[in-house]
């Protein structure tokens, strides 16, 4: 093997923040601003995810996705309701039992077949089983774009899911951490005013998966879900007395260079880039690539040593001695680190 410096694949906020961001954040630091996310850069913010998203929505900022999702699910249900979530969502796995810890069952659905999407036949069989009061009542939708299978959506597909849910009387939430490589990836094909088009209730836009230094803003389309949410984010430790530096982000990440559209593209660029280097080396995806995840199956022996150089997560048992492993891209992969792995990676499949 290659002996390069180690290189870490496991996600997409290893490295720091994109240095345009850090400049506008420095550029901007002084003067004094009202606090908890009132301030004049949260509020030009706002006004340019609601022109770029073509929503009158509220728009209010967070520091992480898990606060997001947590804060936003809450707020839509009371307290006997619950929410429809692919068994591989992010709140069904890696949120540490938040969703439910505020109260609310999350109704885990087996979406393998789909590759983690969600279908209106898949909602279908959640309701058949949750239909009076001895279960708890169905009323949200959970759903990722980019899903955490590394998978998107198509725009169809996307909209006959919310449609179907709304239909069934189901408030929609997404999940959008990954957001900017959904939006930036061709089976997609999606524009950003798409999703309020579907008929979706609330999303988030991600920042920190996108070269900030943290922070998501919270959309609220629906009007109904809007008033008092304040009391929620307070409730909820989210308010932020410098809110004014997630504000900072984000009105530079939607000025006029589509900054935050443009580093979804180099991660999802970046990712092509890794699975193309498996791929020549006859290692077989395990999903398609459609953003910035790449799954992929090998050998456990391959996969040990691969791990004395490179980070990256194993996902699921493969059977027969391999496993399914997650490796991630971000805007700021190095090319260099990629043609290293797949030096390594083929020295080990000719010696195995």
């Amino acid at each position: 093997m290659s002996h390069g410096p180690p290189y870490r694949f496991f996600d997409d906020y290893s490295e720091g923040a994109h240095p345009v961001i850090l400049r506008h954040v420095a550029d901007n630091n002084g003067g004094q601003q009202p606090g908890y996310g009132l301030d004049d850069a949260c509020l030009l913010a706002a006004d340019r995810i609601r022109a770029r998203f073509a929503t009158d929505g509220d728009v209010h900022f967070v520091s992480g996705s898990t606060q997001a999702n947590l804060i936003g699910l809450s707020s839509m249900l009371a307290p006997y309701q619950g929410v429809v979530a692919p068994v591989t969502g992010h709140i069904a796995v890696h949120e540490a039992g938040a969703i439910e810890a505020t109260g609310h069952k999350i109704i885990a659905i087996d979406a393998a077949d789909s590759d983690g999407r969600l279908t209106p036949s898949l909602l279908d069989a959640a309701l058949r089983t949750h239909e009076d009061e001895h279960t708890v009542m169905p009323k949200a939708v959970f759903l990722t774009q980019a899903t955490e299978l590394g998978t998107v959506y198509s725009k169809d597909e996307f909209t006959a899911v919310v449609r179907h849910a709304k239909e069934c009387d189901l408030y929609v939430f997404v999940d959008g951490a990954r957001l900017a490589t959904a939006l930036a990836s061709e089976r997609a094909g999606m524009d950003f005013s798409d999703l309020v088009r579907a008929g979706v209730d609330m999303f988030t836009v991600g920042g920190t998966k996108a070269g900030g230094m943290f922070g998501e803003a919270i959309v609220i389309v629906n009007a109904e879900l809007k008033n008092n949410f304040r009391y929620h984010l307070k409730q909820r430790g989210a308010l932020l007395a410098k809110g004014r530096f997630m504000g900072l982000q984000f009105e530079r990440f939607f000025d006029n260079d589509d900054l935050w559209l443009r580093m979804g593209s180099l991660a999802n660029e970046n990712a092509t880039y890794l699975a193309m280097a498996f791929e020549s080396c006859g290692v077989e995806l395990a999903t398609p690539c459609d953003t910035n995840q790449v799954f992929v199956v090998l050998d456990d022996t391959i996969i040990e040593q691969l791990r004395e150089t490179y980070g990256f997560y194993n996902w699921a048992p493969a059977g027969d001695g391999r496993s399914v492993v997650r490796l991630v891209c971000s805007w700021a992969t190095q090319r260099e680190a990629i043609d290293r792995l797949a030096t390594d990676l083929a020295a080990l499949t000719r010696s195995s």
